[in-house]
């Protein structure tokens, strides 16, 4: 084989591994994965730790002002003497790493499949915003007061930290007790995950001492935790957050562009 033969033939091989990256069942499977979720997600995690360590109006004022999920976290952390504002974030890593090295994949994550995420998550996010479009049409869902810079900030740590705790965590101990304890159909299982999910996480928006109990917004929060708890099983962790916090944050800026 000639030297050129050669070159055509690596090019060839370069060309056919390129497609299979940007092909579609590339991207679904490695969008998926932990390690992809955790390169994905680490802005996020990033903005957050930093905009209310330093620029939210809680912390220009000297005082700490972090989302309900944080909080619980830091809260079970310290019943072990752990202690220590990043813990959560810490979590996060850890756990994403650990179920990385788990799996045994590979340490590397092309940019396409994070742009792709990033696009995708924001496409997630738009059925949620138009059913609740559509809902509030019937069903007053109630005024918030929102404050722009703050709350986009918090709601970035929202789409993470809710969906460890309601998701990834809480999926993982529902289907311990479900499918291991009581031996139930794996079909029920997931139903029951899904549903015990979606009322939790809509149970959970009242410990807010600014949140009155509604059944409308409590229907709602019930109805989208259960279109994120399906998210999280058909499309993984990253996805999941980042739509959950792509549609807060659309929520924000839609509030107080008609405030």
């Amino acid at each position: 084989m000639s030297r050129a033969d050669a070159s055509s033939a690596a090019a060839s091989r370069e060309e056919g591994t390129a497609g299979r990256a940007f092909a579609p069942g590339g991207y679904w499977r490695e969008s998926e994965l932990p390690l992809a979720s955790l390169l994905f997600l680490l802005p996020l995690i990033v903005i957050y730790e930093v905009g209310t360590r330093f620029f939210t109006s809680g912390a220009l004022a000297g005082r700490e002002e972090q989302v309900i999920a944080f909080t619980l976290l830091s809260r079970f952390f310290s019943l072990f003497g752990a202690h220590g504002r990043h813990l959560p974030a810490l979590a996060v890593i850890v756990i994403l790493l650990v179920w990385h090295v788990a799996r045994r994949d590979r340490w590397h994550v092309s940019g396409q499949t994070l742009f792709g995420m990033a696009l995708e998550s924001a496409t997630w996010a738009m059925p949620l915003l138009i059913f609740g479009f559509v809902f509030s049409r019937y069903f007053t869902l109630g005024a918030f007061d929102w404050q722009s810079r703050d709350d986009v900030i918090l709601v970035l740590g929202a789409g993470v930290y809710e969906e460890l705790v309601f998701r990834l965590i809480l999926f993982t101990f529902l289907s311990v007790i479900l499918r291991d304890a009581f031996q139930f159909p794996a079909r029920w299982s997931v139903f029951l995950i899904v549903v015990i999910s979606g009322l939790l996480f809509s149970a959970y928006h009242y410990l807010s001492p600014s949140e009155d109990f509604h059944i409308q917004t409590f229907a709602f929060r019930t109805l989208a935790g259960i279109y994120f708890g399906i998210l999280f099983l058909t499309r993984g962790f990253g996805i999941t957050s980042a739509s959950h916090a792509a549609y807060d944050v659309l929520i924000v800026f839609l509030t107080a562009a008609h405030s």
